[in-house]
C-alpha cells in the first residue's frame, strides 16, 4: 500500500504543479484553493503516509489503513472537482465540497487512530 500511496501521490503533484503553472501564466489565482489542497492533501500528504506505511507495514495491513486509503483517495478528487467547478460559479455544488471535505476529515482522522492505536517503537 505504501508503494501506491507514493504513486498516487505523483500523480496529485503533476495535477497541481499544473493548476500551478496555468495560475501564473494566465495571472489568475482563482484556483489556489484547488492548487493548495491538491499538493498538500494529495502530493504530501499521501507521500508521507506512503512512506510510513512503507517502514512499518505492519500499519498499511490494518482495516484502518485501507479504509482510509479509500475513503482518501475517493474524497480528494470529489472535493476539488468541486471546488473547481464552485469557483467557477457552480453554487449548487456547495454540499458536494462540503461532504468531500466531512469524508477526508474522517480519512484522515482514521490514519491518525492508526498510527496511534498499531504503531510500536522499532527494536
Amino acid at each position: 500500500m505504501g508503494v501506491r500511496l507514493i504513486q498516487i501521490s505523483a500523480v496529485y503533484f503533476v495535477i497541481g504543479v499544473g493548476f500551478g503553472l496555468y495560475m501564473s501564466m494566465a495571472h489568475s489565482y482563482d484556483f489556489v484553493g484547488v492548487h493548495a489542497h491538491v499538493n498538500l492533501l494529495g502530493w504530501l500528504s499521501l507521500a508521507v503516509i506512503g512512506t510510513i506505511y512503507s517502514i512499518y507495514p505492519e500499519l498499511a495491513a490494518t482495516k484502518l489503513a485501507k479504509t482510509h486509503f479509500w475513503l482518501h483517495n475517493i474524497a480528494l478528487p470529489v472535493m476539488m472537482i468541486g471546488l473547481f467547478f464552485l469557483i467557477l460559479g457552480q453554487e449548487s455544488l456547495v454540499p458536494v465540497v462540503a461532504t468531500g471535505g466531512m469524508v477526508m476529515v474522517l480519512a484522515i482522522v482514521l490514519f491518525a487512530l492508526n498510527v496511534l492505536m498499531n504503531m510500536k517503537p522499532r527494536a
